[in-house]
């Protein structure tokens, strides 16, 4: 691609981010301004940020690079997550969202505190700690992804390529807060759509159609089923894959945008949104990566992960490719924000209030914020800056980190009166234990490690509560008037979509 026209694109690009930033900058008065945008989401904004936050650069690299050495079979984690978002819509925000307002909190640990009144707040720096730590490791997953992508365009070093990518996101975050994260993720998220559907499609006719595809599988011996006939997949293999969707129920990033919607009778017509928006995506990244099998046979090795890169250079004109490559950004872009403001509300609200200073003002908070934003960044760049790091890898590591470790608290904060502040104490510190050592000796490559560290979780919550009474007359009659505003606000769905 012809690099001055490209570089045009970005550089517009760019600069409607920092527009945004700028925008909301002056809209943001107080940290739930900054953290949660003053709970005032549509539907529209909330579905589609979420689903773009959620995704990310893996959607467009690491989906369809994974699918280019595997194929077929690696479309079971495609299956996992559409499973994963679907369970997540319909079981969590309605709930959540009126949890966190009840309990007057703004954050996941915050929200775990109040839920289960925990007096010796060892719940929410807990909570914090591990936010911080598996949140550093998936933001640093972005940096990578658009380091390759850069590297791949201009031909610039990967690492000058991976400093530009994080002082856009850093900057737009640091001035605007949820509302500048939620309003981008949202034009990103139009953009990602549309380049995943347009960019297939004409792909598919380069190469000549189904059978060109399935010739190229067969001569390099890549998997044309999702249960190859010959061999098959190990069951193993299949439920690592599937396990993927166990993520979305612990994912704080995500969890936020249900925080942030305006109101409860928004999300029906979100979840609507949302499902044809994954659901269209996520065909279409694997669609892209069973395309470039037969089109870009005998790539270096290392990068996989840069097939879509390389299609929409082979296929569009440079001003039109500029803009496709755009949405590769965009997709990068949307998950690093969300992840950079959910760590620093961490920092914030949740350490530096609770335990340093309580008495903070608005401005104080709001500026602890931003300032948290820049401290994780650079953390996250320096784990960047190794270019042997692979955008799946990295990512998988932190959505099962964050599974295993609140996916279950999450689920039974919503959906059990008689659960206890030790019980989930024991679950997290147990089932996040377990998801690093399955991770460091090794097993990840036999199962992957959200899968032992949910199960120990959820059942070391279970077990605990059949020895630990929930006897806070507080925690149960707020539990049952949350479910009685559930019920009270139940929705016709059809009627949601016809507003």
């Amino acid at each position: 691609m012809v690099q001055t026209e490209a570089l045009m694109t970005f550089v517009v690009y760019f600069l409607l981010l920092m527009g945004l930033g700028v925008y909301f900058y002056k809209q943001t008065t107080d940290l739930e301004d900054y953290l949660l945008g003053g709970r005032e989401m549509g539907s529209w904004v909330t579905a589609l940020s979420a689903q773009a936050s959620d995704m990310s650069g893996w959607l467009l690299m690491g989906l369809p690079g994974a699918v280019y050495l595997g194929g077929m079979a690696e479309a079971w984690i495609a299956i996992g997550l559409l499973l994963g978002t679907f369970f997540n819509w319909k079981l969590v925000p309605a709930r959540l969202r009126l949890y966190t307002q009840e309990t007057d909190t703004m954050t996941l640990p915050s929200f775990f505190e109040e839920r289960f009144k925990d007096p010796t707040g060892m719940l929410r720096t807990i909570t914090a700690i591990i936010i911080l730590f598996f949140f550093t490791i998936y933001s640093s997953s972005g940096l990578v992804a658009a380091g390759r992508l850069f590297e791949a365009m201009f031909n610039i070093d990967y690492t000058t390529a991976v400093l530009i990518g994080s002082g856009v996101v850093i900057l737009y975050t640091f001035l605007g807060g949820f509302l500048a994260v939620s309003w981008t993720d949202f034009f990103q998220g139009i953009l990602m759509f549309c380049a995943i559907i347009i960019v297939p499609i004409l792909a598919y006719n380069f190469v000549g159609g189904t059978t060109i595809i399935i010739e190229t599988m067969e001569v390099r011996e890549i998997s044309k089923y999702l249960i190859p006939r010959e061999e098959g997949i190990p069951l193993l293999a299949i439920l690592s894959a599937l396990a993927w969707g166990l993520g979305y129920f612990g994912q704080p990033h995500i969890l936020a945008r249900f925080m942030g919607v305006k109101s409860v009778e928004e999300l029906p017509k979100a979840m609507t949104i949302a499902m044809i928006w994954v659901v269209i995506s996520l065909l279409g990244a694997v669609i892209i990566g069973l395309i470039s099998i037969p089109m870009f046979e005998g790539l270096a090795e290392g990068t996989h992960e840069k097939v879509f890169i390389y299609m929409i250079e082979k296929l569009f004109s440079p001003w039109f490719g500029g803009i496709l490559l755009a949405a590769i950004l965009s997709a990068i872009m949307s998950t690093i924000d969300s992840q950079l403001l959910v760590s620093s509300s961490a920092l914030t609200e949740d350490l530096y209030k609770k335990l340093i200073n309580k008495e903070a003002s608005r401005q104080e908070l709001v500026w602890t914020g931003r300032i948290s934003v820049v401290i994780i960044s650079i953390i996250a760049l320096f784990l960047a800056l190794n270019p042997e790091n692979t955008v799946l890898g990295l990512v998988a590591y932190a959505w099962g980190g964050f599974g295993a470790a609140f996916g279950p608290v999450v689920l039974f904060a919503l959906f059990s009166r008689q659960t206890t502040w030790k019980s989930v104490l024991i679950g997290m510190i147990t089932g996040t234990v377990v998801l690093v050592i399955w991770k460091e000796v090794g097993l990840d490559g036999v199962l992957y490690e959200i899968v032992p560290g949910f199960i120990v979780n959820s059942g070391m919550i279970y077990l605990s509560n059949l020895f630990i009474n929930q006897d806070n007359e507080i925690i149960l009659e707020e539990y049952d008037k949350i479910v009685e505003k559930i019920e009270a606000k139940k929705i016709d769905p059809k009627e949601a979509i016809n507003s």
